[in-house]
């Protein structure tokens, strides 16, 4: 088999491709065939396989999908190799330092940010929608106390359909607006329940993240005040979190609703993937690392030492990405912020002093340096999560608040699609031959 790429023009291109567009050449058992080339606007390029199986009987071998583009998007751009993220063309660091999440939110959902008088227009929709049913409420009683908090939130996703379903597609659009506005308001709940503190209703007169801070901290006939530190760094750990191109939960959420399931069984279906420690978990194992360093004396210098030693089984949680070959963007904005933040706050917490050191010894040594084993989002996102007061079992629920406006813009992204189809991943059978049942 050989596989060359050439500049002739393919006749039977569809009229929607561009005129100039490149086609690869694959000869396979001594026949050509031809294969278009996609070119995206940042320049990237794929060879469109889809109908290599009828045309070949052959498909593509790539488990993971890490080589597989399965949709063509308009919402995130990244380059793992030059360490860029961008939400709809607006690098992440400019909208980290001037935007709100709300305002992400709708630039990821629509494709623009609000202006003038929509972005208080659009303030005000979202938060129109923040109160849940009344029953609902019984929901929240059936379950254990102890039970997971992203367990609740993927239950409580789904039943939204039940309340809240699509008849057409305003319907549609205005259960987008009612899932943003209530996910904050189901996360808080979830973790009263688990304290066994009543719940706190949402207020109208508080944004996006001082609203969800006063129902997760507030308390019956006490006084809360929201801390600017506390609010702003939550907002930008929303925003940080907002997207990040097709990943495991994002994937999830677009293979689901290619069978035309609805918003709500489609997020419900993001919350379980992201639930797992390979992918939102992430931040949570870097807080039980934290929490084993210091366990076992807080040795910091023996921890890096163990990390390197393969033989040990001893990784550092929070280093390194799959995706960036640099430093995480998103990292070097929260490393910041973080810094910041414990010393607005006064926080003074062993952990976060193991987790500052071992930052400092890790991109200081040779051995992570040449590796480009920088400390990623998951790193700091932990660290001020429980600088500002949030239990460790619902720092996957914090990634879902903030990746949430992400999900329904790839749901939406989809759902409007005309070209788009049930998605149908292929595979190489290795099973039995055919047997007869005896």
């Amino acid at each position: 088999m050989e596989l060359v790429t050439g500049s002739r023009e393919r006749p039977s291109a569809s009229p929607d491709r561009k005129a100039d567009m490149q086609n690869a050449k694959l000869i396979l058992d001594g026949k050509e065939y031809e294969l278009p080339i996609v070119v995206g606007t940042e320049n990237e390029k794929a060879f469109d396989c889809q109908k290599l199986r009828d045309t070949t009987g052959y498909v593509t071998m790539d488990p993971g999908y890490g080589n597989t583009g399965a949709c063509q998007s308009s919402i995130t751009f990244i380059d793992g190799e030059k360490g860029i993220l961008r939400y709809r063309g607006y690098p992440i660091d400019d909208l980290a330092e001037r935007a709100s999440f709300l305002e992400v939110a709708h630039l990821l959902m629509y494709g623009e940010l609000p202006a003038g008088g929509q972005r208080l227009e659009w303030q005000n929709y979202v938060t129109r929608h923040t109160l849940l049913h009344e029953d609902m409420k019984k929901f929240f009683e059936g379950f254990p106390r102890h039970a997971h908090p992203m367990a609740i939130l993927a239950a409580m996703f789904s039943s939204l359909s039940t309340f809240y379903p699509e008849n057409n597609e305003t319907d549609l659009e205005q259960n987008m607006v009612r899932l943003l506005a209530k996910a904050p308001t189901i996360a808080a709940f979830s973790y009263k329940k688990s304290v066994g503190q009543p719940f706190i209703y949402p207020r109208n007169d508080l944004d996006y993240c001082s609203n969800f801070l006063h129902m997760m901290f507030a308390v019956p006939a006490q006084t809360y005040t929201v801390s600017p530190a506390v609010h702003d760094a939550l907002n930008l750990l929303l925003i940080l979190h907002a997207d990040h191109e097709q990943n495991c939960s994002t994937s999830t959420v677009r293979m689901v609703g290619s069978s035309r399931a609805n918003l709500f069984a489609s997020m419900a279906a993001g919350v379980s993937a992201l639930w797992g420690p390979l992918h939102g978990g992430a931040n949570q194992e870097v807080i039980e690392m934290l929490e084993g360093i210091r366990d076992a004396g807080g040795n910091v210098a023996n921890a890096v030492a163990a990390a390197k030693d393969k033989a040990s089984g001893f990784r550092l949680m929070g280093f390194g990405h799959r995706v960036y070959k640099n430093f995480d963007p998103r990292a070097k904005i929260l490393k910041k912020a973080a810094d910041r933040v414990l010393v607005e706050l006064g926080v003074r917490d062993p952990l976060l002093d193991i987790a500052k050191a071992l930052e400092e010894a890790a991109l200081n040594d040779p051995y992570f340096v040449e590796r480009k084993l920088y400390p990623n989002v998951d790193f700091y996102s932990g660290i001020i999560y429980r600088a500002i007061g949030i239990p460790t079992d619902m720092f996957t629920v914090m990634f879902a608040l903030g990746r949430l406006p992400g999900w329904i813009a790839h749901w939406r992204e989809q759902r409007h699609d005309p070209k788009a189809r049930i998605n149908r991943p292929r595979q190489i059978y290795t099973g039995p031959t055919l047997r007869r049942f005896v």
